[in-house]
């Protein structure tokens, strides 16, 4: 099986190489249209501000590479959100896969900071994404950005207000936090991305 990472202007790609190293796989860290096409299983994960990133993708063509694809994709973090329609971090068009704005976390209490970082629970899990993953587990949050609940929303997450912790849409998955920094949650989840 051969698996890719999408190489683009984005931070914290390396602890998701490595979380996948953990699961026998060795992957490729490509902005090759040819080899990201090639390749059985997809990742688009990384941090960055959506503005810069998207022109990043634009200039060097990924954004019609990522559109293109037919194979299991997942987005994470940021690249949950650029698989989204529209950010209003740098109010920039993104890829448009799922058609729902990407909001920004706004604190109602003084308690509640931002960006929301640290261990938050899933519930309403749907998804193989999901397979042997209960409502109620932990995950690992680091943003200031949030997708609304909407008709792909497969996982939700309350901080501030319910968002989605996780969307699909036909080969399209994508989660708001980091998997690769999710322990044993999320490495079951990645296993699963692997086995579609």
């Amino acid at each position: 099986m051969s698996v890719a990472i999408v190489k683009y202007n984005a931070g914290n790609i390396r602890s998701v190489v490595l979380a996948l190293r953990r699961l026998g796989v060795e992957p490729l860290l490509t902005d090759d249209p040819r080899q990201l096409a090639a390749a059985d299983k997809v990742l688009f994960p990384g941090q960055g501000e959506a503005s810069h990133v998207m022109a990043y993708l634009r200039e060097h063509k990924l954004d019609e590479v990522i559109l293109s694809l037919r194979q299991p994709v997942l987005g994470i973090c940021i690249g949950q959100q650029l698989l989204c329609a529209r950010s209003a971090e740098g109010d920039v068009d993104c890829l448009g896969i799922f058609d729902v704005p990407v909001e920004r976390l706004i604190p109602q209490e003084r308690q509640q900071k931002v960006p929301h970082m640290g261990w938050n629970s899933l519930t309403s899990v749907t998804s193989p994404l999901f397979a042997g993953i209960s409502d109620g587990e932990y995950v690992y949050y680091v943003h200031s950005y949030y997708v609304p609940l909407c008709q792909w929303t497969v996982a939700v997450t309350d901080y501030i207000q319910p968002f989605s912790a996780a969307l699909r849409r036909e080969n399209f998955y994508a989660t708001q936090f980091h998997p690769e920094k999710s322990g044993g949650v999320g490495e079951r989840i990645l296993r699963n991305f692997l086995q579609m």
